[in-house]
């Protein structure tokens, strides 16, 4: 794996730090480059087979290039302790058909300062970071509390206007905590 770090601080415009993951279908290598190529933009998630709050996002993800065409999308499996084999298992049983990038060790993770899945980064053509954080409030759309926050962001991107809420707090599964390094059980 390739990672190359843009500096220290994160910040809305700035370039995300360059990185090649390979596919957790075994096809290759590949960048955020990879996914930008004659899009407008890319999409970037963390995501996990085995996290309950991604399972809500399996058709989103699915359809996110026939929903918005002009924008590449991946997801980054980097949760520790998830193995290959629960991934595989959650492609092929939920009918998975989005990218899947593999960051063994959750280096990508650390270096774009993400904690749990999902989480989102959208990025324009020089990977400059547009928007971080969640897909919505995480209530169903049918609540009359839900409340949308990547999809505005994109529709917003896609005109050329500037994004009113360029991030937000992501709520999921933890990508690494310290029970993943204890010796043994509590």
């Amino acid at each position: 794996m390739m990672v190359k770090n843009m500096g220290e601080k994160q910040e809305i415009g700035n370039p995300l730090p360059a990185f090649s993951l390979p596919m957790l279908d075994g096809s290759g290598q590949r960048n955020p480059e990879s996914f930008l190529e004659n899009k407008r933009g890319a999409l970037i998630v963390f995501w996990s087979g085995v996290c309950s709050h991604c399972l809500r996002y399996d058709q989103y993800f699915n359809e996110f290039t026939t929903r918005y065409p002009d924008l590449g999308f991946s997801s980054i499996a980097s949760r520790l302790n998830e193995t290959r084999a629960e991934m595989t298992s959650s492609v092929r049983d939920r009918h998975l058909t989005f990218p899947i990038l593999l960051d063994e060790g959750g280096k990508v993770a650390r270096l774009w300062y993400s904690q749990q899945t999902p989480r989102c980064y959208l990025l324009g053509p020089q990977r400059e970071l547009l928007y971080r954080g969640a897909i919505d409030n995480f209530r169903m759309p049918i609540d009359p509390e839900y409340r949308a926050w990547l999809d505005p962001a994109i529709e917003s991107f896609l005109k050329g206007e500037p994004i009113a809420r360029p991030e937000t707090a992501s709520f999921g599964c933890a990508i690494e905590t310290a029970y993943y390094k204890l010796p043994g059980q509590l």
